[in-house]
């Protein structure tokens, strides 16, 4: 028995007015609970570690609005930024001293960014980058991985992971045949794969895109030589090495996962904390490439609310933290490290086998006996198990992403009285898969 602490009246009848009025009742699938069960929380407020749901309940969150919250919610140097950005408007449709702020920081941190465009999301810019991509080398096709996931373009729903593995839809209806046919699938941390690719489509492929830490068949770091061998191919084939750094941009180490792991791609694509809560995004990269871009160049890319200045006030707040504080990321890998390192302290004892995956301030626990390192080994996990983990989590206090293809999230707010607090849920609601197994 899960030891139900708390009520979910008002959160149940605000998804049952919302499966009327919204597909699946909610705005991003994942939300809708389809991959765990259940009804979804709704929420009112948060506050550091934080979230208040609907009913009142206080959760301990590792959802961090999926990866945006690194300093934790509602984070005073960001609500201040945002409250004085508000008072002088909220949109120009003009340029304005913010986007030239934030655009000197993304290019100080990120070292494979020389040129910046800001856009509203992360899959506008992973859209704008493949188009660069392909303007740039005259070639058709782009590489991505399986169990990827670089937002809902069309080029992109092609053997997807995160939400769209969670509901069992590997791709989506309405992208065309002729279209999906530009997009070849390797499997992540196979460089032999990816090599198959480039020879068998010689002189076509444009660019390889690729998370640089797997974010969305939950947390799943490159292999050693992994990014190395895939720059290393990019070069040899003439092909542009674009890092989707929407997740790891600014979770994994200051500057993404390209400064983690110390290879550098042609373009970066980012999103989540660059935002500071607010929706943003942005591409950038080698000048030569993004000087192709309108106005400087024939590749049109344009945006009405691009560097909105609410947006980009909050992400120069968050940035700006971040560089003041260099020993935040140590302080964020080893938290996680604590949590890891508990969790398999607890499966180890209870006999359940579990895997830990991190990297920086994101990382996942798979119920498996095997390395987690591809598709294959994160989708053979015990997916089962993880639902009624989940379930048993959030009836003790504790919110995790609703599907075991997600990554968790913790951020500067958390502490280690918030592990205590994890870990002993965590014990009780493990203890619950075993009686129910």
């Amino acid at each position: 028995m899960t030891h139900k602490t708390s009520t979910t009246q008002r959160s149940d009848r605000l998804f049952q007015e919302a499966l009327r009025l919204m597909p699946g009742g909610v705005n991003s699938p994942v939300r809708a609970f389809k991959g765990v069960g259940g009804t979804p929380r709704f929420f009112q407020s948060a506050q550091g570690a934080r979230m208040v749901d609907a009913d009142g309940n206080d959760l301990l969150d590792y959802v961090g609005s999926w990866g945006v919250m690194l300093l934790g919610h509602n984070h005073p140097s960001i609500r201040e930024a945002v409250a004085e950005a508000l008072a002088a408007g909220t949109s120009f449709g003009a340029p304005g001293a913010g986007e030239v702020d934030i655009a000197r920081r993304v290019i100080e941190l990120v070292p494979g960014i020389e040129v910046v465009r800001m856009v509203n999301s992360g899959t506008e810019a992973t859209m704008s980058a493949i188009r660069l991509a392909r303007a740039a080398t005259g070639r058709p096709t782009i590489i991505k991985f399986r169990g990827g996931y670089h937002g809902h373009g069309d080029a992109f729903l092609v053997e997807a992971g995160s939400g769209a593995a969670t509901l069992g839809v590997p791709s989506s209806p309405g992208v065309p045949d002729d279209l999906a046919a530009h997009t070849l699938v390797a499997e992540y941390n196979d460089l032999a794969s990816v090599e198959a690719l480039f020879d068998g489509a010689p002189d076509r492929v444009g660019g390889v895109i690729v998370e640089p830490v797997s974010g969305n068949m939950g947390c799943v770091p490159p292999v050693p030589g992994f990014l190395e061998g895939l720059r290393a191919l990019c070069d040899r084939h003439g092909a542009v090495l674009i890092f989707d750094e929407v997740m790891t941009g600014f979770r994994v180490a200051a500057g993404g996962a390209q400064a983690r792991y110390g290879v550098t791609p042609d373009l970066t694509t980012l999103g989540k904390v660059i935002g500071g809560g607010l929706p943003v995004g942005a591409y950038g990269g080698r000048e030569d490439l993004m000087r192709m871009i309108a106005p400087d160049g024939p590749v049109y890319q344009a945006g009405t609310l691009s560097g909105n200045p609410l947006a980009v006030a909050a992400g120069s707040a968050a940035l700006a933290y971040i560089q003041d504080h260099p020993g935040l990321y140590d302080d964020l890998e080893a938290l996680g490290a604590r949590l890891g390192q508990g969790l398999l302290s607890i499966t180890a004892e209870l006999d359940i086998p579990a895997v830990w995956n991190q990297a920086g301030a994101m990382g996942s626990l798979f119920f498996s006996s095997e390395p987690v390192t591809d598709w294959a080994s994160v989708s053979s996990s015990e997916t089962d198990r993880f639902s009624g983990f989940f379930h048993g989590m959030l009836d003790r206090g504790v919110y995790l992403p609703p599907s075991a293809y997600e990554a968790w999230f913790w951020s500067a707010a958390h502490d280690d009285h918030d592990i205590e607090t994890t870990l002993a849920a965590a014990r009780a609601a493990l203890k619950d898969t075993q009686a129910h197994a």
